[in-house]
């Protein structure tokens, strides 16, 4: 049963509802059923909350806030831990870039390793093969806590080293853009997270929680929302290690935002300028301790940004559509969250095959970005109308700055 309250829809379950803050816009059936499923779990804590860009997801939904009690959940913190974004105001406008953007784009896309090759090995072009100076020293401050990690799981310890993919920014919905606000301020933009040593430690402890289940006799609607329980070596272990990666994430978003500065500083042409007039970096994808209606709770946002009171975060569009600034309005009943993006309405495979690259051109007009096969997927056909995504979550954040992109640079 459906019904609406206030700014959001309650959806009831067999176990807590679900407060969905989707008026105005799509929730598709499928993503619909993964959050009952996870709303059906005897740990969540009062209900679950649904941003309004909510769309399926790989273990659990995007978009979810979900609360639990003496345990998290692994598959709902995903495997992209501390996915997020940063953004830098400058002290550029509009009229200080040239009428061709490409060498900006370009000058971005030599500073900072993105896309992937050869697998993800050796020769993988998203890759440092002898990190810089800046990286390794970055390196040497996360060092520590990577040993400490592997000393507890030697299992983690394969793939890329963590510091080859540090200061790069991966592939599919990662980006770096340059935008205009309402000034005509030029900001920098971009998402990324935790790379390849994120996706490991979140994949081995999904199975790892899979497992506990099982020895347990623990029945459940997706194998995919299996816990770990307080009190256990398991969860203490993945405390450790999804705190380092949300560190890792942020330390990797610090680094491509210095380099395209400096990157941006060499194009010539444009005037010298300041940079992080206002500075604002959150992650997306992430699980925290936090204190709500009273108790103490695992507070795991997989596809939302905490948006307490005063709190500033980033609500990107998609490619070619307007992203935004916003603060924080602390509304309790979304347990002070809001959404991460504009969420997709087709999938990737269902956006390659309904889209041309003509439609993508048409629909990426006026910006300097890829606008071939390999970014179809992206396109901003695939994505929910963002302005009806911000008008679904008035209650959860104001906005500060509205952004349009004029350079996007994809992996």
């Amino acid at each position: 049963m459906k019904r609406e309250a206030k700014g959001y829809r309650v959806i009831e379950t067999d176990g807590v509802p679900v407060k969905a803050w989707t008026v105005g816009v799509s929730c598709d059936p499928a993503a619909e059923k993964q959050l009952r499923n996870a709303a059906s779990l005897p740990i969540v804590f009062r209900w679950v909350a649904a941003m309004p860009d909510v769309h399926v997801g790989i273990g659990a939904t995007v978009g979810a806030v979900i609360p639990t009690v003496e345990a998290i959940i692994p598959a709902a913190v995903g495997v992209d831990i501390g996915c997020g974004m940063a953004a830098s105001m400058t002290s550029l406008t509009a009229n200080d870039l040239p009428s061709n953007l490409a060498p900006l784009r370009s000058a971005i896309e030599e500073a900072v390793p993105h896309g992937r090759t050869d697998g993800g090995g050796r020769n993988d072009v998203g890759a440092w093969h002898a990190p810089p100076r800046r990286v390794a020293d970055a390196w040497l401050t996360l060092e520590a806590g990577w040993r400490r990690i592997l000393d507890a799981r030697r299992e983690l310890d394969r793939g890329n080293h963590p510091s080859r993919h540090l200061g790069t920014l991966g592939t599919g919905n990662h980006f770096i853009e340059l935008c205009l606000d309402e000034a005509d301020r030029v900001w920098v933009l971009l998402h990324s997270g935790s790379r390849g040593v994120g996706n490991r430690i979140g994949t081995d402890y999904v199975e790892i929680a899979r497992e506990e289940m099982r020895v347990h006799h623990v029945n459940l609607p997706d194998r995919d929302l299996a816990w770990l329980r307080e009190g256990t070596e398991s969860l203490d272990d993945y405390v450790v290690a999804v705190g380092w990666a949300q560190e890792y994430a942020r330390t990797n978003r610090e680094l491509m935002l210095l380099a395209v500065e400096e990157a941006l500083a060499g194009v010539p042409g444009l005037p010298p300028f300041e940079t992080r007039l206002l500075a604002v970096s959150c992650h997306h994808n992430y699980v925290k301790r936090e204190r709500h209606y009273g108790r103490e709770v695992w507070v795991t946002r997989k596809g939302a940004v905490r948006a307490g009171k005063g709190d500033l975060g980033i609500i990107p569009g998609s490619m070619g559509a307007r992203s935004f600034i916003v603060r924080g309005l602390g509304n309790p009943e979304s347990f002070e969250s809001c959404s991460h993006g504009a969420g997709r309405v087709f999938s990737r495979n269902e956006a390659r095959r309904r889209f041309t690259l003509a439609d993508h051109a048409e629909a990426t007009a006026g910006v300097e970005c890829r606008k071939d096969e390999g970014v179809l997927d992206e396109t901003p056909l695939a994505y929910k109308p963002i302005d009806a995504v911000m008008a679904a979550q008035k209650d959860l954040v104001e906005v500060l700055h509205t952004l349009r992109q004029v350079v996007c640079v994809k992996g």
